[in-house]
C-alpha cells in the first residue's frame, strides 16, 4: 500500500461501451453500441482523473483498438492520470518495447504503467503470426522481461541469447525515469515464477476471498525464493448504488438484457480457451443464471457473456467499500475496476465508494491539491 493508501484504476473499453453487458472478448470479437471514439475515450479519461483514479487499463487484442496508439493520444489531453498499457511480448521486439516505454515515460512525465499479457487465445495469437504454445509463450515472456528490464537499467550494451529471444549489443539512448511498474497476471503454473521474478504487481481476477488468498500466498512464496516482494492487484467490475436494492436491480437489468442464445454462444467459444484463469471464471457460474451471487456481494453474471474478468461487486456504496477492504486485508493494493457503461459507473463509484474509503483513511485523491491555510484578505495599506 502506498503512503496515500489503496490505488484505484479504471478501464478503457477501446472496443466500445454500452448500457448493457458487452459480449465477447478473450479471443472473441466484441463491440459496444456506444463507439469507442477518441472523443468518448477522452470523456472517460477525464472522468477517471476527476474522480481520483490513479490510472486506466487499456486492453490489447484483435477485438479492440491498439493500446499504445490510443493512450499516446489520450495522454495529451489528461494531466495526472496514468496509463496501464497492455502489451503482448510475442508481438514486438523487446528492445523496441523498452524504447517505446522510455519514450512514453518521457513524453508523459512518468505516467506509464505496463500490463504484460503473455498471450490471448491460440487462434488469436496465430492470427498475429505467433505459433508458440502456452508453455512456450510463458518462457518467452520471461526472456522478454529479462531483456526489457536489463535495458531499462543498463548503461552498457546488453546481449542475451535465450530459447526464444536474442539480442546483441542492445542499448537505449535514454533510459526511462522512473522505470515503468510492471503489472502481470496468470493463474497457470508457468505464470507464477515469471511474476515472482519480474512483476511489480501481480494481478488476479475477482474470485471469492479464500481463492484469492491462496493465489496471493502462492506468489508470495515464489517471490520469497527470488528474494523479492510483489504487490497485488484485483481486476473486477463494480455496480455500486445508494442502496443495495438499487444495485441488485441494476445487475438484474444487465442480466435480462442479454440476448437469447448469447450465453450459450459465448460460453461455447470460451470453453475452447486454454486459459486457466478463464476456466476458473467459468466454474463460478457454470453457464447458469440461477445462482450468480457466489459470495457476499460478489456476482458472476458478467462472465456469462464476457471473457476475461467476469465478476462484479454489487451493493450499496458502503457494502462495496467493505468488500474492497476485505480484499485489501489479504494484501490487495491495486483495484482495476469497470462497469456498464464505464462513463456513468466511474461517477457512481467515484462519488459513492471512494469518499467512504477516504473517511476511513484508506484512500486519498492522487491529484487533489493539498489544502493551504487561509490567509487574510488583501487590504490596501493606509497612506502615510
Amino acid at each position: 500500500m502506498t503512503e496515500r493508501g489503496l490505488s484505484f484504476h479504471w478501464f478503457l473499453p477501446t472496443y466500445g461501451d454500452s448500457r448493457g453487458l458487452v459480449a465477447g472478448g478473450h479471443g472473441s470479437f466484441m463491440s459496444g453500441d456506444r463507439p469507442a471514439t477518441l472523443r468518448y475515450l477522452n470523456q472517460l479519461t477525464a472522468a477517471a482523473e476527476d474522480n481520483g483514479f490513479t490510472g486506466v487499463l487499456t486492453p490489447t487484442g484483435a477485438w479492440c483498438e491498439d493500446a499504445w496508439l490510443t493512450t499516446a493520444m489520450l495522454v495529451q489531453t489528461s494531466e495526472t492520470l496514468k496509463f496501464l498499457v497492455a502489451l503482448r511480448p510475442g508481438l514486438v521486439s523487446p528492445t523496441l518495447a523498452a524504447q517505446m516505454s522510455a519514450t512514453f515515460q518521457r513524453h508523459s512525465a512518468g505516467r506509464l504503467l505496463l500490463n504484460v499479457v503473455t498471450g490471448g487465445e491460440q487462434s488469436e495469437q496465430e492470427a498475429y503470426g505467433d505459433f508458440l504454445d502456452k508453455t512456450q509463450r510463458y518462457a518467452r515472456t520471461g526472456e522478454f522481461l529479462h531483456i526489457v528490464r536489463s535495458l531499462w537499467e543498463s548503461t552498457e550494451p546488453f546481449s542475451f541469447t535465450g530459447e526464444h529471444l536474442r539480442v546483441r549489443d542492445a542499448i537505449l539512448s535514454a533510459r526511462p525515469n522512473p522505470i515503468p511498474p510492471v503489472f502481470f497476471g496468470g493463474s497457470s503454473g508457468p505464470a507464477g515464477p515469471i511474476a515472482a521474478r519480474y512483476a511489480d504487481t501481480y494481478l488476479t481476477w475477482g474470485e471469492p476471498l479464500d481463492a484469492v488468498a491462496k493465489k496471493l500466498d502462492w506468489i508470495r512464496g515464489l517471490a520469497a525464493i527470488e528474494g523479492r516482494t510483489v504487490d497485488f492487484g484485483l481486476r473486477i467490475h463494480v455496480i455500486s448504488r445508494d442502496t443495495a436494492a438499487q444495485a441488485w436491480a441494476e445487475a438484474d437489468r444487465l442480466l435480462t438484457g442479454i440476448a437469447p442464445g448469447e450465453i450459450e454462444r459465448v460460453q461455447a467459444s470460451l470453453a475452447r480457451s486454454d486459459s486457466e484463469g478463464q476456466r476458473r471464471m467459468a466454474q463460478l457460474h457454470n453457464g447458469r443464471t440461477d445462482s450468480l451471487e457466489i459470495a457476499p456481494n460478489l456476482w458472476a453474471g458478467v462472465g456469462l457473456v464476457r471473457g476475461g474478468a467476469g465478476t462484479a461487486l454489487v451493493g450499496s456504496h458502503a457494502e462495496v467499500a467493505d468488500r474492497l477492504l476485505e480484499y485489501a486485508a489479504l494484501g490487495i493494493d491495486h483495484f482495476i475496476l469497470s462497469g456498464y457503461p464505464h462513463l456513468e459507473e466511474a461517477y457512481w463509484f467515484g462519488e459513492g465508494v471512494l469518499p467512504i474509503l477516504e473517511r476511513q483513511g484508506m484512500w486519498s485523491h492522487p491529484a487533489r491539491p493539498v489544502a493551504v491555510p487561509a490567509v487574510a484578505p488583501f487590504t490596501a495599506a493606509a497612506s502615510s
